[in-house]
């Protein structure tokens, strides 16, 4: 490995490690927010006990979110110094709100956890819901900086100097809304599947009933409902990508060549030494559909680009293939949550529904790495799209291999100790945070 490729490595990993935590921190204090809200209207403590279970999982994996996003800012500048020194001064903007509204969440957060029974109740509550708006303002504003590499804007480019810069326009450049309403999209549709399914193997195995089918209840909602909005965010970003990035559409879709009719390419095995899908299902005109309204117009195929500006082809199409299949199996099981709210409710207490729960888990990950792995991966060769080329931005010094193999160890070390403490307060729900529970009663007493 050389460390160009370990310095991409290395990024790669500390952002799909991030991303997890990202992601938890813009979600769950929402849901905790509603379960708190409901614990104040309808003064059902279960709600209380839940809202405080996930106050703590919310304080853990904060705590562990600030240690990798400390980690990632230090890598931009340790790691990729030439992009550092000219994007600093143009996306840093994003970037300094970010820490502004982390430091607003840890704060909240801080309130939250030790205001029970020191505040007035609706001050306590508003303490909460402003640790979910820091938190969905934080992974906006990321996003925002990201997006800005796919969408360079804010400032001009002659012969390698870089002039009149805007902050403002790079922040709001022209793909940082479809981004961040694809990503807070994304990020209630996995955690909302991840908790639903943790607590719905509770309830499979009937412990604390009760109390994990109230949070199943909130966060199958909250996924369900983003899952099924997915799609429409899904299809804005993909007009906003074939507009701005056609290569990354091409390489999204492995549409080698242009032809009208252009057809939307299902599963299949690239091969790039002869411009090919094998195995693949083809639907005609539905690529040109999709990005210009009607079935005739072609879309622009990979063999109209110079050959040094193609990205990873395989890579690309496989993970925006993952993405989708998931997303559209994800649906599937928002439409059968929906008829089992409205027609079906007995579904509500099977064991097959459950079961569909606990087996969709992991996939809502899944799908959102896999969609990070487009984004990055597809807008290779350049780190600042048609700027600055990937390499030409990475460091000159030695040994960043042994630097990416500490890294790894801690963030697997990291791994390991939140998913002790996760496990934990699983394990600890009948004696601390569930009133109907024998064990809650005898703790009170000791």
């Amino acid at each position: 490995m050389d460390d160009f490729i370990a310095a991409r490595s290395q990024m790669a990993l500390s952002l799909g490690f991030h991303i997890i935590f990202a992601c938890v921190g813009m979600v769950m204090p929402v849901f905790m927010a509603i379960s708190h809200y409901k614990y104040l209207k309808t003064g059902d403590e279960v709600y209380m006990g839940l809202t405080k279970a996930w106050s703590k999982g919310v304080a853990i994996l904060f705590a562990t979110g600030a240690v990798s996003g400390t980690m990632l800012s230090f890598e931009l500048g340790l790691l990729w110094p030439g992009f550092m020194k000219h994007a600093g001064p143009i996306f840093g903007m994003p970037f300094s709100l970010e820490g502004t509204a982390f430091f607003i969440e840890a704060i909240a957060l801080g309130f939250f956890l030790y205001g029970w029974n020191r505040f007035n109740k609706w001050f306590h509550w508003a303490t909460g819901v402003l640790v979910g708006i820091s938190g969905l303002a934080s992974g906006i504003l990321v996003v925002a900086a990201n997006a800005w590499m796919n969408s360079p804007s804010g400032f001009d480019y002659h012969d390698g100097v870089y002039s009149n810069i805007d902050p403002i326009k790079a922040m709001l450049n022209d793909a940082w809304f479809s981004q961040a309403l694809h990503m807070v999209l994304a990020a209630f549709v996995a955690t909302g599947f991840a908790v639903a399914g943790v607590h719905a193997l509770m309830i499979l195995k009937n412990k604390n009933t009760e109390f994990h089918r109230k949070a199943f209840f909130i966060a199958a909602t909250c996924a369900c409902t983003a899952a099924l909005l997915q799609p429409i965010s899904g299809d804005i970003s993909a007009k906003d990508v074939a507009k701005r990035q056609p290569i990354k559409l091409a390489a999204m879709e492995a549409h080698f060549h242009t032809e009208p009719y252009s057809p939307f390419i299902l599963g299949g095995i690239v091969d790039e030494e002869n411009q090919k899908v094998d195995y693949a299902i083809k639907l005609p005109g539905v690529l040109s559909f999709l990005v210009h309204g009607d079935f005739e117009t072609p879309v622009k195929g990979l063999n109209e680009f110079p050959k040094e500006n193609l990205p990873p082809i395989a890579i690309t199409h496989y993970a925006f293939q993952l993405m989708i299949s998931l997303g559209m199996l994800l649906c599937l099981i928002s439409l059968i949550y929906l008829v089992a709210i409205w027609k079906k409710k007995s579904w509500l207490s099977s064991s097959w529904f459950l079961k569909l729960f606990v087996f969709a888990i992991p996939l809502g990950y899944i799908a959102l790495e896999a969609g990070w792995v487009v984004t990055e991966v597809g807008r290779q060769p350049w780190i600042i799209y048609e700027i600055m080329r990937t390499k030409d931005a990475v460091t000159p010094m030695p040994g960043i291999v042994y630097s990416f193999y500490i890294f790894t160890a801690v963030f697997i070390s990291l791994s390991i100790i939140v998913i002790f403490l996760l496990y934990r307060q699983m394990k600890m729900v009948s004696k601390l945070y569930d009133p109907t529970d024998p064990h809650f009663k005898q703790n009170l007493k000791h």
